[in-house]
């Protein structure tokens, strides 16, 4: 897993941040986004195990804190990787837009030079079609246009990558709540249920010694 490459060598404490290795081709992007999104539910789940080991033992609050800072790195070095993967798109989309401006941009420039070498042959009687209308924008106009149509829709996308991120914070903020508030109920019924326990000991062992008293002043007699 993706995960345990880059924890690969780490042992008990906090471990060394991990190298994240360049992206190459897309395809490995999206693989890389796909198993950093199973490796982060993973963490998630195994912080959750862990934390109702904890209330189970007598240090639950050093417990709880390590295994907080276990989770905290895991998705640390997970959003590594992200960033990584992410950046590559980015580059490389941008990269494939250049290329398709520059080989446009040949190609109008093929295209002028071609009908600059080679003019319509004048007409036989110039009165019976219309002359040859000249373009109406020229290559590097269209060039332009094409750039400013791209940055619009690259900003677009930005934009609705943008809210994606937001929905996502807050869906995993509002689970993370929701964790803590199970977390907070379930302390409170085992600390109710401690003090019952107690209680109903306390109880018992005022009845046994009132009973040894009767018993010890029923012999006297």
């Amino acid at each position: 897993m993706l995960l345990a490459a880059l924890l690969a060598g780490s042992a008990g404490a906090a471990p060394a941040p991990a190298n994240v290795a360049p992206t190459q081709t897309v395809a490995e992007a999206d693989a890389k986004l796909a198993q950093v999104a199973r490796d982060r539910a993973e963490a998630e789940r195994k912080y959750a195990v862990q934390e109702a080991v904890c209330y189970e033992k007598f240090f639950v609050n050093n417990c709880l804190d390590q295994a907080k800072e276990e989770r905290r790195l895991t998705l640390s070095a997970l959003r590594s990787v992200e960033v990584e993967a992410n950046h590559f798109k980015r580059k490389h989309a941008v990269e494939e837009r250049d290329h398709d401006l520059e080989e446009r941009a040949r190609k109008d420039a093929e295209d002028a030079a071609k009908q600059a070498a080679n003019p319509p042959k004048p007409r036989a009687n110039p009165a019976d079609k219309p002359a040859p209308q000249p373009l109406k924008t020229t290559p590097a106009q269209r060039q332009a246009e094409h750039a400013a149509r791209e940055r619009e829709r690259d900003a677009q996308r930005a934009a609705k990558a943008g809210e994606r991120a937001q929905k996502v914070e807050r869906y995993q903020e509002k689970q993370r709540e929701s964790q803590e508030r199970q977390q907070q109920i379930a302390r409170k019924k085992a600390e109710r249920a401690a003090k019952q326990a107690k209680r109903a000991a306390d109880a018992a062992a005022k009845a046994a010694a009132d009973a040894e008293k009767t018993r010890q002043k029923g012999e006297a007699k």
